[in-house]
């Protein structure tokens, strides 16, 4: 390329660039044109919506809840109504609140700028909505006007009437209207509620250190509760006492002697249980669905249908009350196997047991170790695990007596709820897999669950009783597995249709491998930890147990019942882990007893799928060698046992015990003028002893060697022995061996030799 040629090419990029630049200029300023013209006009269009003054002053509101037959539910659902006037509150508890959430709150109009570019600017880079910068102003709107969505549109709403609301209302009024308006977790909506729940004291009263508690909670109510989530509440609490310092608003004494305190709860127990009934549980699943906060459901005039049944409600809270303990949480719930609606719940605790979670304990094994591996074709109902002490690591798991038995099939380890072999299976198939199971079934684990201790129970957090009890719907439904819910439909004050549930169900497991499950846990239910519902006879059941012990006691008790028809969960624990006398066989399991012997069910058994099958299997084998073989055709009963088995898992192998003749292990010889037999028999034969064919002696069910002596007078016998296979009348299987002994010694001493006179 010549000089010429050089200059001219420069020239024409030079021409692209520029017009490159020029078109990316005037798409960027069409698109600021276009995005403000269409913000402006519907900003306009949205400040046309009128403010609800009974949202933003009333805290007295309750909202319409359906049984499932259509009837309004008995239950109280108002919410509280105590109300707070700003006057009357510290300064530091109306600081605590303005530099956590909102530090230009009296300097702005409703909307920081600097906070919304900011926020725009971190959404830009995030490509998501994750960085609101609401204002107080506009944080009472969202919880009062609005739903939880994160759309543009709903922000220019929000936008637009805050501005209204800032027109219309001083700050002071603003600010007590939000206070007694924001939601505080536990069923507390306003200041002055959560003030009574958590600290029992009224909000003019609070502390320093309480007032900071309060602020912390209402960014995230589960994350920062000082109930369930402790350390992060006061990491919460400390983060604001700084930036009160910063504000100028206390001094750093102030800020140190306060964050060095421990949050004190004095939990007030309600003289009605309004936070662990049926009608709070379907408003906080109402509120999950639809976006809205429980208080503008009910301004909304939203009506809730759910699957709650009168009766069944009713028997489960009669049995939770007749074995009610004394400083014991307790909470049952009843789940219809058929439509995965919850039939009934109620729970007995000053906390809101729906959103915390505890340790499954053994409940969690059918889930996340014996049902998989069924299913994987590992192990079968009968399958032989030996029950010996093992160390993983660090981890050395013992059983709950600390003993150990030996093997044990895969039946008696559940009945039993037996440790080591729930371990020992998980390690067959793998935690992953076993995860992945569970996960399928609607547990949920954290990232820390990786360890075999899972095959226990030990999850980091835990699982709540409707997530473990919607679990063992799988079983009941032939292995297919949904969300378990309180709500049938949702409406609007219109009676416009909102929400509806539609099952839609996932196989999750094999018709077989459930239920061998089911068979499995049927015997836990007869024979096993949970036998107290042995003499239960409207219906079958199946049934788990599970206990969470420490040292000096147990801080959970589970039992988790089904019947064909549906699935009974029931929790008894204490929320602090102290020491409770509760075990899952006890109280649990007589509340299961007393709720299902109420019932009447049209379904009174399980059904038994073709695919599978039952098999008869050489006993011998399984004792002595712990492997599971088809016995012969020729095998006595007396040695042969029945079990269940999947088709996809069936042994091919047959015992070569009982399929020809028996072989006898015996010697002979004389001493003394004494015939000595030796003889090593085994169990499963029968022995039959002739001295000169005459019957001497039978042997049979013997295993150890034995030592035979007989009288040997004569100058030579015959000693045969016969052996055949007990209780079978063939002689096709007979077997014999001969011995031909001759009497070296005199038989006969004259009297002189006597020493006797």
């Amino acid at each position: 390329m010549n000089f010429y040629q050089i200059i001219t090419h420069n020239r024409e990029m030079k021409k692209f660039v520029k017009i490159c630049l020029i078109s990316f200029a005037l798409l960027v300023t069409f698109t600021f044109v276009f995005s403000g013209t269409f913000v402006t006009i519907n900003y306009i269009k949205y400040q046309s919506i009128p403010l609800d003054a009974e949202a933003l002053s009333n805290p007295s509101l309750s909202i319409e809840i359906y049984t499932k037959e259509n009837k309004p539910m008995k239950e109280e659902n108002q919410f509280n109504g105590d109300f707070c006037k700003l006057e009357d509150l510290n300064s530091y508890t109306k600081q605590a609140f303005l530099s956590i959430e909102d530090k230009e709150f009296y300097n702005h109009n409703g909307l920081n700028k600097k906070r919304i570019a900011k926020a725009f600017l971190t959404n830009l880079k995030t490509m998501s909505l994750k960085e609101g910068a609401s204002t107080i102003s506009q944080q009472l709107i969202k919880n009062t006007h609005l739903s939880n969505e994160k759309t543009f549109e709903r922000k220019l709403k929000e936008m637009a009437l805050t501005r209204k609301l800032e027109k219309n209302y001083t700050k002071d009024e603003i600010l007590e209207c939000y206070l007694n308006v924001i939601f505080f977790g536990n069923n507390c909506y306003g200041l002055e509620n959560a003030s009574k729940y958590y600290f029992n004291k009224n909000a003019k009263d609070l502390t320093l250190s309480e007032s900071c508690t309060l602020a912390g909670i209402i960014k995230s109510p589960a994350k920062y509760s000082p109930i369930s989530n402790y350390e992060n509440c006061l990491k919460r609490r400390n983060l604001i006492l700084s930036e009160m310092e910063k504000d100028g608003h206390i001094s750093v004494d102030e800020k140190i002697t306060a964050q060095n305190q421990p949050i004190k709860l004095d939990i007030t127990p309600r003289s009605v249980n309004k936070i662990n009934t049926y009608s709070q549980a379907s408003i906080d699943e109402a509120s999950k669905i639809l976006g809205l906060p429980a208080k503008q459901l009910a301004i909304g005039g939203y009506k809730i249908h759910t699957y709650c049944n009168e009766e069944k409600q009713e028997n489960l809270k009669q049995a939770l009350e007749k074995n009610q303990l004394e400083d014991i949480d307790s909470a049952g719930i009843v789940i219809d196997a058929d439509t995965y609606g919850v039939s009934a719940y109620y729970g007995n605790s000053s906390y809101k047991l729906m959103d915390i979670k505890r340790q499954p304990a053994s409940c969690l094994k059918p889930i996340m170790v014996y049902a998989p591996a069924l299913n994987e074709d590992v192990i079968s109902p009968a399958t032989q695990i030996l029950d010996e002490p093992i160390k993983i690591g660090n981890y050395e798991p013992s059983n709950v007596n600390k003993k150990f038995v030996g093997y044990v099939s895969a039946t008696e380890a559940v009945k039993n709820s037996m440790n080591i072999p729930a371990i020992k299976v998980l390690s067959y198939i793998g935690i992953d897999t076993g995860k992945q199971y569970a996960e399928k079934m609607g547990i949920s684990f954290d990232e820390k669950d990786d360890s075999y201790s899972l095959a226990l129970g030990g999850m980091t957090y835990g699982v709540n009783l409707k997530d473990l009890t919607s679990a063992y719907t799988t079983f009941a439904n032939k292995g297919e597995y949904d969300k378990t819910t309180f709500i049938q439909y949702i409406t609007d004050k219109n009676n416009k249709l909102v929400y509806i549930h539609r099952p839609q169900p996932r196989m999750v497991l094999r018709e077989d491998s459930s239920y061998l499950m089911t068979n499995i846990l049927q015997e836990a239910a007869k024979t096993g930890t949970a036998r107290k519902l042995s003499d239960i006879s409207n219906t079958e059941i199946a049934s788990k147990t599970g206990t969470v012990g420490k040292k000096d006691g147990n801080t959970d008790a589970y039992n988790i019942t089904y019947t064909p028809e549906e699935v009974v969960g029931v929790w008894y624990g204490d929320l602090t882990n102290q020491p409770a006398p509760i075990t899952s066989g006890n109280q649990p399991t007589e509340v299961v007893k007393s709720y299902i012997s109420s019932q009447e069910y049209e379904t009174k058994s399980f059904d038994i799928p073709s695919s599978v099958t039952t098999v008869k299997i050489d006993a011998l084998e399984k004792e002595e060698n712990h492997r599971l073989v088809l016995a012969s055709p020729y095998a006595p009963e007396r040695y042969t046992e029945t079990f269940l088995f999947s088709r996809f898992n069936t042994p091919t192998e047959v015992s070569q015990n009982f399929v020809e003749k028996p072989q006898i292990s015996a010697e002979c010889k004389t001493e003394n003028n004494q015939i000595v037999i030796s003889l090593r028999p085994q169990r499963h034969l029968e022995y039959q002893i002739y001295k000169d064919n005459i019957p001497y002696q039978t042997i049979k069910d013997k295993q150890e060697y034995l030592t035979i002596r007989l009288p040997f007078n004569e100058k030579e016998t015959n000693i045969k022995i016969t052996a055949n296979y007990a209780n079978l009348a063939n002689s096709d299987f007979e077997t014999e061996k001969n011995f031909t002994l001759s009497n070296t010694k005199t038989t006969n001493q004259s009297n002189s030799d006597k020493w006797y006179i």
